[in-house]
């Protein structure tokens, strides 16, 4: 469509597929040490310049987006058609496993400040906002007014450098509400390890916990890798966990398997198994989004504010791609200096973000009761 210097480009990619996660470049390793040849185990890369030969061609507000609306499988209705308290958070487990997502080795772009990410599934209605940018926090705000389901969720990455690989700690909490139910899930997310050593790659590790504190149901899970010897031949993406009744402090079933494969519960009174999660289903054969509606795309949104980064990463042009990153943090820096000049303060547009002291965590409310349909379709 026409703007009214340019004509808009809107850069939409595929999510993450669940199959070929691996890097086939056989410069990768060489160009992975020079990259980090001056940089310290131990340092916080929040800040860090990713040239554009590592970004994926989306920013993080997609890759959080991409783990709610896109799916083949519509496992948050399952979670609102159980019809008892323990089945609805079995069902909730696995839609929390469901927004672990394959990745591949690299960085998506750091969200500018007030940049914004809107998609439509269905009835899901999905809005994300880059509420602060330093500290880097996001918030995501989705609502199905069909099933009546609301999502919340504050996510704040600190990135360091461990030598031979990165760890990026994901914090916030990311809250599943079942109003129809009056059922409120709070959950975190696993950490994101980025190999760099013996062969490039990145894993989902760390501890999960849900609760339910309606009903006192709490799921615990771990998520760890394993690898073939020096790396090579790929891995095994394990899950392990339990569901417990805290009033009682009785495990009711033992959670095992592989998050991007099958999942099953063992009741541990009848040691009967069954499949909560099959990775196929749900994240296989994706879909990218698509334009509906042009003229509705907001200037913030993050397929347009990058999208000559990414159409230029796509085509292998790296000088162009680098121009055009840097054209956008300089956009953005002359956005906080006419800001700063005038003796304002930023706010989000589509949220209230406060820091909690006590719990070293960021609140982030919704403004808006309810997401509109977005001109983004998934």
């Amino acid at each position: 469509m026409e703007g009214t210097k340019k004509e808009r480009k809107i850069v939409l990619t595929k999510p993450f597929l669940l199959e070929g996660e691996s890097d086939s470049d056989p410069n990768l390793l060489r160009r992975l040490l020079s990259l980090f040849k001056n940089v310290r185990p131990g340092s916080d890369l929040t800040h860090f310049q990713v040239p554009p030969m590592f970004n994926f061609p989306k920013s993080q507000l997609q890759c959080y987006g991409e783990s709610v609306y896109c799916t083949c499988s519509n496992l948050l209705r399952r979670c609102n058609n159980e019809q008892s308290p323990l089945d609805r958070f079995t069902s909730v487990v696995a839609w929390s496993i469901s927004t672990t997502r394959p990745t591949c080795f690299g960085a998506p772009y750091n969200p500018t400040l007030g940049e914004t990410h809107h998609v439509s599934n269905a009835n899901l209605n999905v809005l994300l906002e880059q509420v602060s940018l330093n500290p880097p926090v996001s918030a995501l705000h989705a609502t199905d007014e069909k099933e009546n389901i609301e999502m919340i969720w504050c996510q704040q990455p600190v990135p360091k450098f461990r030598g031979t690989s990165i760890e990026a700690q994901m914090h916030g909490k990311r809250l599943l509400r079942l109003l129809k139910h009056g059922e409120t899930y709070e959950m975190n997310s696993p950490h994101l390890s980025i190999r760099i050593l013996p062969v490039p790659g990145a894993d989902w590790v760390g501890n999960v916990n849900i609760r339910c504190q309606e009903t006192g149901l709490v799921a615990n899970l771990s998520y760890t890798s394993t690898h073939s010897f020096l790396g090579f031949g790929g891995n095994r993406k394990l899950i392990k966990g339990n569901i417990i009744d805290s009033s009682m402090f009785k495990i009711l079933y033992e959670v095992d398997g592989y998050w991007d494969s099958i999942v099953k519960v063992k009741d541990t009174k009848s040691g009967k198994m069954r499949v909560i999660y099959d990775a196929k289903e749900v994240i296989s054969g994706l879909k990218t989004p698509i334009v509906k509606d042009a003229k509705s795309v907001w200037g913030t949104e993050s397929a347009l504010v990058w999208s000559e980064v990414s159409e230029a990463i796509l085509r292998k042009e790296w000088e162009k791609a680098r121009g055009a990153k840097r054209c956008v943090e300089e956009r953005q820096k002359m956005m906080l200096t006419e800001i700063g000049n005038k003796g304002e303060k930023w706010t989000p547009k589509n949220f209230r973000v406060s820091y909690i002291k006590d719990t070293s965590e960021w609140d982030c409310s919704p403004i808006h009761k309810r997401v509109p349909a977005a001109p983004i379709m998934a």
